[in-house]
């Protein structure tokens, strides 16, 4: 597959009111096409807490997002908002809204750090928490969305475990939804509402 032009995408998603938001050091903002192949290689390390069968090859890459991210930035309504983690100026992961469903006011969380990180569970417990906090103040704030959800592989009982403390209720239970390393893997659910309150518009 021939690469694709190095075009530079627009800046920020056109149906953010802030193009970044805070928490502390922390921040998110639109993925920047110079970022796009370190999650690249996130996603190939880390395949094992995806819906990813294959690695990504570049090309794969930029075609993914010339055809698919890009072209979303414009649009009032998007279905996907894809965002950059920043510790400062380092990249430290990356996430966003995904399947947003602007008809029913709901959407997906989506979140991956940078592999360095993800051993360390006190460090991302504190990560995910916080980027979590920017999910519903983007979502619930700014976006005007009423839902957010999350699917979970049960092997990441850390990663529910903040879910949970983070406010977002276990809603169910799809079992034997994946095989991982050739056994059957339950996938759980957690789900909150603008309602549940637990969350700020400040930073």
């Amino acid at each position: 597959m021939p690469s694709l032009p190095a075009q530079d995408p627009p800046a920020a998603y056109a149906c953010m009111k802030r193009p970044v938001l805070h928490a502390g050091t922390l921040s998110v903002r639109a993925v920047q096409k110079a970022e796009i192949e370190a999650i690249r290689h996130w996603r190939n390390a880390q395949m094992n807490v995806l819906r990813q069968a294959e690695p990504i090859s570049p090309e794969q890459q930029e075609a993914y997002f010339a055809h698919h991210i890009w072209p979303q930035y414009a649009l009032a309504r998007p279905d996907t908002i894809l965002l950059s983690y920043r510790e400062g100026d380092a990249l430290i992961g990356y996430g966003g809204l995904v399947h947003i469903a602007w008809e029913h006011c709901r959407a997906e969380i989506s979140f991956l750090l940078d592999p360095m990180h993800t051993k360390d569970e006190a460090a991302y417990a504190r990560y995910f928490s916080d980027f979590l906090r920017l999910m519903k103040r983007l979502a619930f704030a700014d976006l005007g969305l009423n839902r957010l959800f999350t699917e979970t592989y049960a092997t990441r009982p850390h990663h529910i475990a903040v879910l949970e403390s983070a406010g977002l209720r276990r809603e169910g239970v799809m079992r034997a939804h994946v095989i991982i390393g050739g056994q059957p893997v339950d996938s759980i659910l957690h789900g909150c509402l603008s309602s549940d309150g637990g969350w700020s518009d400040e930073a």
